[in-house]
């Protein structure tokens, strides 16, 4: 019973150790975000002060589109992040979402909200890029379509 009691254990406290994980890095995001966003304000308030040139405000806009990138991006990973630790809450963390199949901890470590093994999200990323490219291939058909 005693190795039992262990077994029981163990997946407690790795999933207790990658909840620790992912709520630290969610806080880590959460500053950063809100972070980008006060500079954002900051910056548009300074800029409405002043008069800038056109080279100036093209350089100011493409700024403000890399920041709206950033803080997208961070918003997209505590989506994330969310999402792993409600699956962590229901038992149903570490689960590939196609195959099923215990997600490795090696994986889990480096990618905390992992929601897919790595064979299932290779297969998924081909799929996609398999997908960009049928639709590249039909844009430009329809292209050539409408220029003739």
């Amino acid at each position: 019973m005693g190795t039992r009691t262990k077994k029981a254990q163990a997946p407690r406290g790795r999933y207790d150790e990658l909840k620790d994980i992912l709520e630290g890095r969610r806080r880590e995001l959460l500053a950063e975000v809100r972070e980008k966003m006060r500079d954002v304000r900051a910056e548009n308030a300074e800029e409405a002060k002043g008069v800038l040139d056109a080279a100036e405000t093209s350089e100011a806009d493409i700024q403000d589109d890399i920041e709206f990138a950033l803080i997208q991006m961070k918003t997209e990973t505590l989506k994330k992040i969310e999402d792993a630790l409600k699956r962590l809450d229901e038992g149903t963390y570490g689960n590939c979402f196609e195959c099923g199949d215990e997600i490795s901890e090696r994986r889990l470590r480096a990618l905390p909200f992992a929601a897919r093994c790595k064979d299932c999200e290779e297969a998924r990323e081909v799929a996609v890029q398999r997908e960009r490219q049928l639709a590249q291939r039909r844009s430009a058909a329809g292209f050539m379509l409408d220029v003739n």
